[in-house]
């Protein structure tokens, strides 16, 4: 797990270095069967972070890799998750709320993650234990080793205190029918703040106590969140699938989520 964990912290913030690179030039943009947008960005930061993984001789499953099929994929009980470039809607909007996500799975549960946000420099991952989480803000990409970020990283630590108002995690301006619905039994007994994020920054935001609840009613893929659910995991917040009420699994046959919520 150690070297595991050094590695995909590696990964994740050469991923950055090359995002950023093309961040602030006038890239192009694909659009893709589901007409979710693709950059550059997107592509060169996977081929950073495969180069990385595959030396662990672990499977990949990315967003911008081929998929292996299901008759295949059902054999791994070790299997790295990624997404090199989550919100890249957010990346197109130049907004800096963009993460680069990698999660190593074990039989579906995500015991390892890391979310590196490229344009803050700041970097959230898990213990090699699995039972804490940590956050640090790089001064440089350059010069920052993994044992300085190991030593001075902070752990984060959810807000569980009974409070009169509930933060919860959602867009301003479109919550869906599920999600309103939902934040109105709350609203029955206490004031709701909505707190606004894009990408897997929603999960950090829950970890780290600077929300309470994520309800997320809306389509995701695993690589949208298998780092952020790991990351929770360990800093002791729940991802919980509303169909069965137990933690999201993952390297599913179908690598399409079911609704879910995340609560301190």
């Amino acid at each position: 797990m150690k070297n595991n964990l050094h590695t995909a912290i590696q990964a994740a913030i050469e991923a950055g270095k090359a995002i950023l690179k093309i961040y602030t030039t006038d890239f192009e943009i694909e659009y893709k069967g589901d007409d979710s947008p693709l950059t550059i960005a997107d592509k060169s930061a996977n081929e950073v972070i495969n180069r990385f993984l595959k030396k662990t001789n672990i499977p990949i499953i990315s967003e911008e890799n081929k998929q292996t099929d299901y008759s295949e994929r059902r054999r791994w009980d070790l299997c790295w998750i990624v997404d090199p470039l989550d919100g890249t809607k957010e990346f197109i909007k130049r907004n800096g709320e963009f993460t680069v996500n990698i999660a190593l799975v074990s039989c579906g549960n995500p015991i390892l993650g890391v979310i590196y946000v490229p344009v803050s420099k700041t970097l959230y991952f898990t213990a090699e234990d699995a039972k804490r989480a940590y956050k640090y803000v790089l001064l440089s990409e350059e010069e920052t080793s993994i044992d300085t970020i190991l030593t001075n990283a902070k752990e984060i630590v959810p807000d569980t205190e009974k409070s009169s108002v509930v933060k919860v995690v959602g867009s301003r301006s479109h919550l869906n029918e599920d999600t309103k619905n939902f934040i109105a039994k709350i609203e029955a007994e206490k004031n709701v703040e909505i707190v606004s994020k894009g990408s897997s920054l929603k999960f950090c935001l829950v970890a780290e106590g600077a929300a309470h609840l994520y309800p997320r009613y809306a389509p995701t893929m695993e690589w949208d969140t298998a780092a952020g659910q790991a990351i929770c995991q360990a800093a002791g917040v729940a991802v919980i699938n509303n169909e069965t009420n137990k933690p999201l699994e993952y390297n599913k046959e179908n690598l399409l989520n079911p609704y879910f919520l995340v609560k301190a």
